[in-house]
């Protein structure tokens, strides 16, 4: 039972990671990146619609990125999206075809990105702080029903606060990892 707390304490924290991981890849850094447009949603049909549902997005060069609509009729959609989306793109469409060049980042327009990915991943140590207590309270339940000794419990508590150190420790990492990206020139 100790063994089925901890194991699901490492998957949970190992899918924060994952979530914290694809929310910092929607962050724009000074380089093209399709991912940045994972989050607009394009009304196809009254039904709201990711971008990489509807068309090709490639990178042909590093500040520059190609949208190519499967149909000619999302072109006008797509486009519209992308303009009321906070990512301060202006498209460039010709035929089926959008270019978005990306403009060089401003110094303030990095600090604020930086902000942004220091506070994803705060968000995601408390979400593991969460997990944590979770799995204290499912050890002193097993404690409790005297389903394992005092000891193991003891134990296994001394395990999590452990995971849970090395779970934060890697958010830091892929934080500054993203910051670094974010600010370089």
């Amino acid at each position: 039972m100790i063994d089925d707390i901890l194991s699901e304490l490492k998957n949970d924290i190992a899918k924060s990671h994952e979530v914290l991981r694809k929310t910092l890849s929607k962050i724009r850094t000074g380089r093209a990146n399709p991912d940045i447009l994972d989050g607009i949603r394009v009304d196809y049909w009254g039904t709201p619609t990711p971008i990489s549902q509807m068309a090709t997005v490639s990178v042909p060069e590093a500040r520059m990125l190609f949208v190519k609509a499967w149909d000619r009729q999302n072109v006008k959609a797509i486009e519209k999206a992308i303009i009321q989306s906070d990512l301060g793109i202006n498209p460039q469409t010709d035929g089926d075809l959008i270019r978005l060049p990306l403009p060089a980042l401003t110094e303030e327009r990095r600090k604020d990105l930086t902000k942004h990915a220091r506070k994803a991943g705060e968000e995601t140590k408390v979400g593991i702080r969460k997990h944590r207590q979770d799995s204290r309270t499912l050890l002193e339940g097993v404690k409790d029903d005297g389903e394992a000794g005092a000891d193991d419990v003891d134990r296994a508590l001394k395990k999590v606060d452990e995971f849970v150190q090395a779970g934060s420790a890697t958010v830091d990492e892929i934080v500054s990892k993203k910051e670094k990206d974010i600010m370089e020139l």
